[in-house]
């Protein structure tokens, strides 16, 4: 089983889902006690959020591949950015370190195309709905990329950063996040991409007239099917 390099923190309640994720996969398709290998680089998520506000996302960047290249000098074999937001700069960490690193987007959009949708809804943080970096990587592969309007943009951000992030999930927050799925919907989405990791938290299968596609369990399916060969 090869290693995998996590560099999460960003925030640590998803990078919890992530350990989970790939321990209960491999243990599902291994069997026994048998567990993924994994190493961990958790950053201070406060600091990377001041530098994403302030634009600063070079810097960012800079802490993130220099989490790429302890984690590569550990052992890891290939690497995942455990957080869709902080892909803006995925670029800066593959060049740093002489291991792959396994593109979220890539994860998202090959699942996505997998069941036949080829129009889909995006929700995640503003810095994701709104900049090109993610969206055109999505739309690399074929898929039309819908986006709430500016309002449902920054009622979905909002609750990212001042609830989920820090482990708070209010029933009024679904509904409110329904309300924007249900405009998607309307707008042709045949399906909603839960492109920030703590949405998972919030929404659930149910909670959507069409699929869902959440990128955490996504991104960690890749990267079991990575670590044993499949």
């Amino acid at each position: 089983m090869k290693t995998v390099g996590l560099i999460g923190g960003m925030s640590w309640e998803s990078s919890a889902e992530y350990y989970r994720l790939l321990n209960e996969l491999v243990r599902e398709r291994v069997g026994g006690l048998h567990s993924a290998r994994c190493i961990l680089h958790s950053v201070d998520f406060a600091e990377i959020e001041e530098l994403q506000v302030a634009g600063e996302w070079d810097q960012a960047g800079e802490i993130l591949a220099e989490a790429a290249r302890g984690l590569a000098a550990a052992g890891a074999d290939f690497l995942l950015i455990c957080t869709n937001t902080m892909h803006k700069v995925a670029d800066q960490v593959a060049a740093a370190v002489p291991v792959p690193l396994l593109h979220l987007g890539d994860a998202t959009a090959e699942a996505v195309k997998a069941v036949g949708v080829g129009k889909a809804g995006l929700l995640g943080t503003a810095f994701t709905m709104e900049q090109d970096f993610y969206r055109d990587r999505l739309a690399g592969h074929g898929l039309e990329v819908l986006t709430p309007d500016a309002a449902g943009r920054a009622e979905v951000h909002r609750v990212i950063y001042e609830e989920l992030c820090l482990g708070v999930v209010r029933e009024e927050s679904r509904r409110a996040y329904q309300r924007v799925i249900g405009e998607l919907v309307d707008q042709g989405a045949e399906g909603i991409i839960l492109g920030c990791t703590e949405i998972e938290l919030l929404i659930r299968p149910e909670d959507s007239p069409v699929p869902v596609f959440a990128t955490t369990r996504l991104h960690a399916e890749a990267a079991v099917r990575a670590a044993l060969g499949e």
